[in-house]
């Protein structure tokens, strides 16, 4: 059962989205019923299976909504932003009764209910037009539940008394697929029914009534002349056929007591051919075999998946090193087929790993009407390349950076109606998410299109702050990250949404954590943007083994440029300047063996790794470049974390322990030492 509910608690939250995205498009679109219908079907079914499963607070509160959404179904009253809004509310309470629902939710719950009558009454004078109804429908619904429906808790009396509530119904059992005695089990059902109902309902009143079972049942719906449906006595079964469908007897007879209706226990051949009733058995055929193509696993085993995966590779690089070392020709091709299909192991785990990032941007449609409504400003959001993959971790840890710089943009960055209009600007402000890849990395950009950031006031915090000295000569890119210190804030009061100084410096070192970069661009009366550099994965990568004295890095391969050679003369000759021509720029570069502190002397040939964050790009002075190295990443201890150099650490073939190098920091310091040479010079 502990099971069940934790299923039950799985499929809830995925509906209460799917209900949160249904509101939000509403909004835009108030008319549009299918929206509607959509909507009104997941608090159906939230409150049904919420019941079931003993969550009966939840069931009850959602009853209340449903039965107020249910007059915007029936078109009494319209989808105006007042009550979606407050089912918006409402659905923030269900997602709390079902994650605890031994708690005290009712004065809260209360509140929100108040709320939505209010809504609705205020909505009664204002409801859509409704499309006129031309009388009552004849319809023909044809349906039959899986044999284990009955051990499953389905009940057909049921669905069959709520179809007669709908309308005047004739029903006609189907007993065509009841088997011999000897080959029947009692508690699987072999029945199928076919309903003529005239009812004033439309279509997806029909459909309400099989919602819980819809998934794996065959239902057809079709509308009918009411004359041609008009109800025929059926033909009497067979003689022969009394005895296979003895055993059925008590199900029939069931299902028999309550109707008003006359039900015969005729084939359906008596009611329409053959063939069009094939059909809807063909697609449930389909519908099944699409249903078991995914399998649900939770996330915990994925993530104990990769780290087996992890260790393989590991212990694949050791027998590599192993059979290098040798002579035994067997070995080695053994080797490297290991080698091979640890690789396509690991491949083929990283894209299992991977979810579309609009999983991510999807959350952010319900923040921006919040946040429109916190601020009375206008605020469009549209998302670009929702398409891209990345890591789930890295997915999971996003969330709160980009809740940080959309609060920001909306309240900092996006002016108010009135200075927009006098700006020259439409009087919604519009906020931009887009993601694409960019080799190893994936590039997510927020912009928008407000008032930009105000350097002066940047300047004027910083240096009130003690960041800068006044008057002190700084690089604009240097200016524009001080944003990112803890505690700087430019608001000139604290609100709901900014102004402790918190924001951003979570974002800085959200993204830092995730071996990421983060650059930002703003034109003065034009908006601003931030964009987001993160690694694909956080698990395995493809690295570059070098050597730096008696100590042997990683540098990750996706920044790696190109490889030079720098002679001991040039090395010499550079001192002071520590540039290199490349192609006619000039590239700064970073001694390691200085940064280290390694206490050798440099090698005769040299090599310069050349590395590069977007735009910006250094090159690193190592000893040796031994190759390139599968790499799994281990995080670094709590002594060690606070190490800025470094983002991790990987086990080697021969037991050794390599550092992993973070590209980002390393850039951003030969860019720093640059402008400082710069300036000197």
């Amino acid at each position: 059962m502990n099971e069940a509910i934790a299923i039950f608690q799985v499929e809830a939250r995925e509906n209460l989205e799917l209900i949160e995205q249904g509101l939000l498009d509403l909004l835009d679109r108030p008319e549009d019923r299918d929206l509607v219908d959509a909507v009104f079907r997941g608090l159906h079914t939230l409150k049904g299976s919420g019941a079931m499963f003993g969550f009966d607070a939840l069931a009850g509160f959602t009853h209340h909504c449903e039965t107020a959404f249910d007059r915007v179904r029936k078109g009494e009253v319209a989808a105006t932003t007042d009550l979606v809004s407050a089912v918006l509310a409402a659905r923030d309470h269900m997602r709390q009764l079902l994650e605890d629902p031994s708690g005290d939710h009712g004065a809260a719950g209360d509140a929100l209910l108040a709320d939505l009558e209010r809504a609705v009454r205020e909505a009664d004078g204002a409801a859509a037009p409704e499309t006129p109804k031309a009388g009552a429908t004849t319809w023909r619904v044809k349906f039959e539940l899986p044999a284990d429906a009955f051990r499953n808790g389905a009940n057909p009396l049921a669905l069959l008394n709520e179809l007669r509530d709908l309308g005047e119904a004739h029903v006609v059992v189907d007993t065509s697929r009841v088997p011999p005695l000897s080959r029947m089990e009692p508690t699987d059902l072999h029945l199928g029914w076919t309903v003529t109902l005239t009812t004033e309902h439309g279509r997806s009143a029909i459909e309400d009534v099989f919602i819980f079972v819809m998934d794996e049942m065959t239902l057809s719906i079709e509308a009918v002349d009411a004359e041609a449906a008009a109800p025929q006595e059926a033909p009497q079964a067979a003689p022969q056929a009394a005895p296979q469908a003895a055993p059925q007897d008590a199900p029939v007879q069931a299902a028999a007591e309550p109707a008003q209706a006359p039900v015969s226990a005729a084939k359906p051949a008596a009611v329409a051919p053959a063939a069009p009733a094939a059909e809807p058995a063909e697609a449930g055929g389909a519908k099944a075999a699409k249903a078991a193509e995914s399998v649900r696993v939770p996330a915990d085993r994925l993530d104990e998946l990769m780290d087996r995966v992890g260790e393989l590779v590991i212990a694949q690089s050791r027998l590599s090193q192993i059979a290098a070392g040798g002579t035994d020709v067997a070995l080695r091709a053994v080797s490297e087929e290991i080698e091979r299909l640890s690789g396509e192991l690991r491949d083929t785990m990283m894209v299992l790993r991977m979810v579309p990032v609009s999983t991510l941007f999807g959350r952010f449609r319900r923040l921006v009407h919040d946040l429109a409504r916190e601020t009375g400003k206008a605020i469009e959001l549209s998302t670009d390349g929702e398409s891209t993959e990345i890591d789930k971790t890295v997915i999971e840890r996003l969330a709160d950076p980009l809740v940080h710089l959309i609060r920001n943009a909306a309240d900092h960055g996006l002016e108010t109606a009135e200075d927009r209009a006098a700006a020259g600007k439409p009087a919604t402000g519009r906020i931009r998410l887009s993601a694409h890849q960019s080799g190893g990395e994936v590039v997510i950009t927020i912009r928008d299109d407000g008032r930009g950031i105000d350097r002066d006031r940047v300047r004027a915090k910083a240096e009130s702050q003690g960041l800068i000295e006044p008057g002190a000569a700084i690089s604009d890119h240097d200016l524009l990250q001080m944003i990112f210190h803890p505690g700087f804030s430019t608001a000139a009061a604290v609100t709901n949404l900014s102004g402790r100084g918190v924001g951003m410096d979570v974002v800085k070192r959200t993204i830092e954590g995730l071996r990421g970069s983060i650059d930002i661009a703003s034109r003065p009366g034009e908006g601003s943007e931030v964009s987001l550099r993160i690694p694909l994965t956080l698990a395995i990568i493809d690295g570059l083994l070098v050597r730096v004295g008696h100590g042997r890095y990683v540098i990750p391969l996706d920044a790696v440029e190109e490889c030079l050679e720098l002679s001991l003369d040039e090395d010499l000759r550079s001192r002071g300047r520590s540039f290199i021509s490349l192609r006619n720029s000039l590239v700064p570069f970073l001694r390691l063996r200085e940064m280290f502190d390694t206490g050798t002397p440099p090698e005769l040939h040299q090599k310069v790794v050349v590395v590069s964050t977007g735009a910006e790009r250094i090159g690193l002075v190592v000893d040796q470049i031994i190759g390139d190295h599968q790499t799994v990443i281990k995080s670094m201890s709590k002594l060690h974390s606070g190490l800025p150099t470094f983002s991790g650490a990987t086990i080697l073939g021969d037991g050794g322990v390599a550092l992993i190098l973070d590209v980002g920091h390393l850039v951003a310091k030969g860019q720093q030492q640059e402008a400082q040479m710069r300036e000197a010079v």
